[in-house]
């Protein structure tokens, strides 16, 4: 089976700066790394400014800036149409026919609404009449007939009533649900027939994560959870891990996701301590949280394989948990205590000495005999009571680029083909 081929195409790509071109950058490396092949076309770019594993074209006249371009859009923009108007149109069309030929989807950002090239917006739609393009996506991000700046600089008539035309054999898609109630007005079709997808943001680079972070967090689906809570400890019996596997089954049991990740090892060269941990391995059986507790030490790229991690790691853990658990029964210090509020995460943890003295009332401080019920109930109220995990959980799980890949982008690029 293999993937849909994908052409993406714009006047400009990276290296050139702009919303437009950040947007192709991120859909393009989230098409690579779901397997598609990818190949961006566009006037100005570099290949070695892509993401690796996208090819680029280049095709000069698509470029908004190239000199004929620029000087047919100056008169277009005066309500006169160039003489050269139609063998420009010609050429970028016979440029793109070969270009685009090996392509399943074309994937078209913003030239069916926008004047800054107009020849080339001719030469698709020409593309689209003769089926020469099969599956297209219109990537609409601004709109220059209904634009308060650029409005003026559009006429009636053609080639203009491109730029307000609906063609049938594309999809097209939105930003927003105001830009789809604007370009439905501006078609004059139901809104449902317009897409809405959002811009979405890149966890990896936001967070600064690392190459070894980031996959493992993927393996955890740490994203994808309603509520992560960190244990950054070691596996020793003063850790009270099995109240913590307790919190965890009472969290699940409210009809949460929850996600406790353990960070440190037991030492594999003791007998007891590995017991120890053989235990936890049980008593999270039978509470059913498997899925819901993870010990670094066991999630590996290789499961047979004991799993270390480094301070750097650690960190990418911290930066996408919503708190820090420390259900201890004893700490020297607690020096999590401190890592957590420099990252700006709650604390959740006994009275320790360093959550005591240092985090006192800015801590939820589990009571000696609080029943693992009873401090999930605090937590969740916690959770609820708090605008910055409720925008946190929402934009991690529904407005990464890879949940926005997988629910709204991959169902329009077409089935795999055998």
């Amino acid at each position: 089976m293999t993937k849909p081929r994908i052409a993406i195409l714009h006047y400009t790509v990276p290296p050139v700066v702009g919303g437009v071109e950040a947007v192709i950058q991120a859909h393009a490396q989230t098409f690579v790394r779901a397997g598609y092949p990818v190949v961006i076309i566009a006037g100005e770019g570099d290949q070695d400014a892509l993401p690796d594993g996208a090819s680029f074209l280049h095709i000069p006249e698509m470029d908004s800036q190239n000199e004929q371009i620029a000087e047919s859009t100056a008169e277009l923009e005066q309500g006169t149409v160039p003489q050269g108007f139609e063998s420009m149109t010609s050429r970028i069309r016979s440029a793109l026919a070969s270009a685009l030929d090996p392509a399943d989807t074309v994937i078209v950002h913003n030239i069916f609404t926008k004047h800054f090239n107009l020849p080339l917006t001719a030469a698709l739609f020409e593309l689209l009449d003769a089926g020469r393009i099969t599956r297209c996506i219109g990537w609409c991000h601004d709109f220059t007939w209904t634009s308060p700046r650029s409005g003026s600089q559009v006429h009636p008539g053609q080639p203009w009533d491109l730029l307000r035309t609906q063609h049938p054999q594309v999809t097209y898609v939105v930003v927003s649900k105001s830009r789809q109630e604007e370009l439905a007005g501006l078609f004059a079709c139901p809104e449902e027939e317009i897409r809405v997808v959002y811009n979405g943001v890149d966890p990896g680079a936001l967070l600064s994560l690392s190459a070894e972070g980031a996959a493992l967090i993927d393996r955890l689906e740490l994203l994808e959870q309603d509520l992560v809570l960190l244990m950054p400890v070691r596996v020793t019996q003063a850790k009270n891990i099995e109240y913590a596997l307790r919190v965890v089954a009472a969290l699940k049991a409210r009809g949460i996701r929850p996600k406790l990740v353990l960070t440190g090892p037991p030492d594999p060269h003791d007998a007891q301590s590995m017991g120890y941990f053989r235990s936890l391995q049980d008593l999270r059986r039978e509470l059913g949280v498997e899925g819901e507790m993870r010990f670094v030490f066991e999630s590996g790229t290789d499961p047979e394989e004991p799993n270390f991690i480094g301070l750097d790691v650690v960190g990418d853990l911290y930066r996408v948990s919503d708190l820090m658990f420390m259900p201890s029964h004893r700490e020297g210090f607690a020096m999590p205590v401190l890592e957590a509020g420099l990252v700006g995460i709650p604390v959740v943890a006994t009275g320790v000495p360093a959550a005591e003295e240092i985090a006192g009332a800015d801590m939820i401080r589990i009571g000696e005999e609080e029943e693992p019920d009873r401090l999930a109930e605090r937590i969740l109220s916690w959770t609820e009571d708090s605008p910055v995990h409720r925008m946190r959980r929402r934009v991690s799980q529904r407005y990464t680029w890879q949940a926005i890949f997988r629910r709204d982008i991959e169902p329009l690029l077409g089935g795999e083909e055998a």
